[in-house]
Formats: C-alpha cells, structure tokens, sequence
C-alpha cells in the first residue's frame, strides 16, 4: 500500500529530512531580525539541497523557553520565512511549530502549500519545561477537517525526546493509537538533542508495526545511520550536520549562527548509498 509518506518522498526507505532551526523568532530577546534568519535559512537549504536530502522541515527550535502554543508574532515570521523557504525549492517540505502548536502547523501548511507537519506530541501525556502536554489527536483530525488540509502528511513523535511520559502506553502502544489515528509516520528520538533512539526498542517496534513508516527524530549520523536504518524508513536530521562545536549543558547543543556543513551532509548520504 502506498502511503502519503512514500507518495511525498517518492521513495520507501532511506529518507533524509533536513531540519532548518530558525534563530530565536519575534518576541524572544536574541531575535536577530528577518534579514539575518532568511540569509541562515537559505544558507542552510542549499546546503541540504547540495549534499542531497530528500525533503526539509523548518521550525522554532530556539524559541527558549517554548511554550505549548506560541505567540502570534511567532507564527507571524514563520510564515514570512516559511514563504520564502518553500518558493526557493522544490523538495517536499514541512513545518514544526514548538513545543506542540498543532493548530499553527496545519495553518502554515496549507497557507503555504507544505506537504507535512511534525507534531511532537500526539497521543501521549507528557511533562516538559513548558508544562503538562496532553495530545489530542481528535482535535488534530477535527482541525485537519475543517482547513480543507487532508493532503498534509502527519509525521508524529511518539515518547518523545526532552519529555517525561506521563501516560501508561508502552511505545508500541503509543505507535499503534497513533497509526489507529491517521498518523502517516511515527517519529522516535533519543531522550535528548543529539541522542539516538535506542536501536532494539526500534527493532521490536518495527516487529510490531510492520511496514508502517518509521523516522529517527533525533541522534542520527554517519556512524550510526546504517544500523538506525535497518529498522526504520528515514530521518529528521540537523545537529550532526552542522558546522563547529557542541556546547555542553544546552538544550539545543548546537548555536543557532552554526550552519549545516554540505560535506557533513554529503558524507551522510554517501554512507547510506555504499
């Protein structure tokens, strides 16, 4: 069965996703002004296209502290820049609005023609820095409905990353009420930026959901891409690909003025091709 997942990407496995972090947006005090978040936004997607992704997802990643609905001047500028990103290529392209602004996501994506949104938290309980997050995937489905947006793919964490799971499902229970709720991917991380998804947890969940569409939203590299892969169908990636070094102690362990490296990126698809 075809899936939107594989009608998006036009391909079944090896998917990568780069991920666009835009700088902190309008309302936060390091917002260094459009001008500078269009040029790194730019510089980045050439980067991805270069070193040949199959797809890119931009979102607020340094917006800190988040919060689960962001502001209007938040949505305000990614709109703008959203705009821009999706007139200056041709791949498939997403949106992410942290922490779990689903309603802003489908919003943008259908305003700007994307073809997939990430939702963070979907049909888990979590608590993060920003509070106590229920998913509501009726709402999800409910708002979908009502912005004619049905053509936008539902890529959806599960467990996920910088999270306490407060809900009693087991992953594999979170993955099936989620494909029970018309996600289109589920996505796995790590527990934190820069982690991998632990690789037998992974190897069960693709025993248990069979061929269904699997993303690593977080950890994947080089080195580890090949074994990640043997389980899933592709990847959400931007930390490793980046230029410079990690700082410790950080939620994003990456500066937002670092820039995705095209010979990262590169060497990355160059390990999924030999």
């Amino acid at each position: 069965m075809q899936t939107k997942f594989h009608k998006i990407f036009k391909k079944r496995k090896n998917v990568i996703i780069g991920a666009i972090h835009l700088p902190p947006l309008l309302g936060y005090k390091n917002f260094p002004g459009v001008k500078v978040a269009l040029k790194n936004a730019l510089s980045d997607l050439r980067a991805f296209e270069q070193g040949g992704v199959d797809g890119v997802i931009f979102e607020n990643n340094y917006d800190i502290p988040h919060k689960p609905v962001v502001d209007k001047s938040v949505i305000g500028v990614m709109a703008l820049l959203g705009k821009k990103i999706r007139s200056a290529t041709k791949l498939p392209l997403g949106v992410n609005v942290l922490w779990n602004d689903y309603y802003a996501s489908l919003s943008l994506a259908k305003l700007l023609n994307l073809q997939f949104i990430r939702i963070p938290v979907f049909v888990d309980r979590v608590k993060t820095e920003c509070g106590i997050i229920h998913g509501k995937p009726h709402e999800v489905l409910k708002l979908q409905s009502l912005l004619k947006a049905d053509d936008v793919a539902l890529f959806t964490d599960i467990h996920i990353k910088h999270a306490t799971i407060l809900s009693q499902y087991s992953i594999i229970s979170s993955a099936r009420l989620a494909i029970k709720n018309n996600a289109d991917a589920i996505i796995v991380t790590g527990k934190w930026t820069g982690k991998a998804p632990d690789l037998n947890e992974l190897k069960t969940l693709r025993k248990s959901i069979g061929d269904f569409p699997i993303l690593v939203g977080s950890g994947t590299d080089k080195e580890n891409v090949k074994s990640l892969f043997e389980y899933t169908d592709g990847a959400i990636v931007s930390t490793s690909l980046k230029s410079g070094r990690v700082r410790s102690k950080e939620i994003n362990v990456k500066s937002y003025k670092q820039r995705i490296d095209v010979k990262k990126v590169k060497n990355l698809i160059k390990q999924l091709k030999e």
